[in-house]
């Protein structure tokens, strides 16, 4: 069936197939969650977010909403269909952060959408503010699964105490990735959607601060036609999201972060079935934004529409420099103001439909 922007049809197998529908995420009433253990382990320590939490100011918020805006209307105009979750109120005892980064969330693999266990105590519920769409496409798609993987309890047992000291250092939390000693403990199946990188028949997932090894099981039975394989990468300090780390663009190439590179024994995989894997440029900037705990490579974040064009944020000159060496065209978008509410281009998205479908792009086992 050829897809119409008319009717609701859900399916994505990768990251890099032409994109006709998305969600676009929105910065209403997004607050700086109070301390908790597994946001405690990801800032870093000499964030200016420690030690605040609360409503984020509104002229940051009204800003983030503007450059959210511009994007949706940015992929309007080149024929993708887009739509917005809804605004939820989460001022009140029991907080989420926000609603901004869909892909953290919803996880779309073929003509399902998979609602991700979380494992922010503070981000429990946001899978709310995607249930009316989620409950729209589900009247609109006979095709369609909605499926919602168990919530966790999130009890001090999912958690390493040890990780809550501010005082550990660079160094030791670089040993202690390298051990794959994270975070969250293995209680019980944990995982971001972010985590989570589609190639078709394969699923690659980050262990890590965000997902754990039963998590990464949990998506194994769940998906039993897919090879779900697990990576990790020794040189980041603060494990989350695989998407300001390793990159697909489309098949055959991908970019990794050069301060993360993946472990030789994991690229052999890559390597026997054609991929190259090259290092990302530079991030064009030296800190993140205010009150923003993710870091610079948020210049690697970017959003594929198809296997020759690219959305890059505006400011990331070398990033950009680098698609169009790659043959990509480049379509710059100004996001860098909204970053702190939860990351870029991929962050803020989540596919609905891309042409294309399974395909298996690792013949060789």
């Amino acid at each position: 069936m050829n897809w119409s922007p008319d009717k609701t049809q859900v399916k994505s197998w990768n990251e890099w197939d032409t994109l006709r529908h998305v969600i676009v995420g929105r910065a209403d009433d997004c607050h700086i969650p109070p301390e908790e253990p597994a946001l405690d382990a990801k800032v870093p320590e000499d964030s200016d977010m420690r030690g605040q939490w609360g409503r984020r100011p509104q002229e940051t918020i009204d800003r983030a909403n503007e450059l959210l805006d511009n994007f949706a209307d940015m992929l309007r105009k080149r024929g993708v269909r887009v739509d917005r979750p809804t605004p939820t109120d989460f001022s009140k005892p029991v907080t989420t952060p926000d609603c901004m980064p869909p892909r953290d969330v919803l996880l779309t693999v073929g003509h399902e959408i998979l609602e991700a266990t979380m494992s922010y105590r503070c981000r429990w519920f946001e899978y709310l503010c995607y249930r009316p769409l989620m409950q729209q496409y589900w009247e609109e798609d006979v095709n369609f699964r909605h499926e919602a993987a168990p919530k966790p309890r999130l009890t001090d047992e999912d958690y390493h105490a040890d990780y809550l000291s501010e005082k550990i250092g660079i160094e030791k939390r670089l040993k202690w990735t390298a051990e794959k000693f994270f975070v969250t403990t293995e209680e019980e199946p944990l995982f971001d959607a972010a985590d989570v990188l589609r190639f078709g028949k394969d699923l690659i997932v980050q262990h890590g601060f965000t997902t754990n090894l039963k998590g990464i099981e949990w998506l194994r039975r769940h998906f039993p036609d897919h090879r779900v394989r697990a990576v990790n990468f020794p040189g980041d300090p603060y494990p989350i999201h695989i998407d300001a780390t390793f990159t697909p663009l489309r098949p055959g190439l991908i970019l990794n972060n050069p301060n993360r590179r993946l472990p030789e024994e994991q690229r052999e995989y890559f390597k026997k079935n054609d991929w190259e894997i090259v290092d990302a440029a530079q991030p064009a900037h030296n800190t993140p934004p205010p009150l923003c705990y993710s870091s610079t490579w948020l210049s690697m974040n970017v959003l594929v529409l198809d296997p020759k064009t690219v959305c890059v944020e505006a400011s990331e000159i070398y990033q950009m420099e680098q698609m169009d060496k790659l043959g990509m065209e480049v379509v710059p978008v100004d996001l860098r103001d909204a970053y702190a509410f939860g990351g870029g281009l991929h962050c803020c998205t989540a596919d609905v439909y891309r042409d294309g479908e399974c395909e298996d792009y690792f013949p060789v086992q």
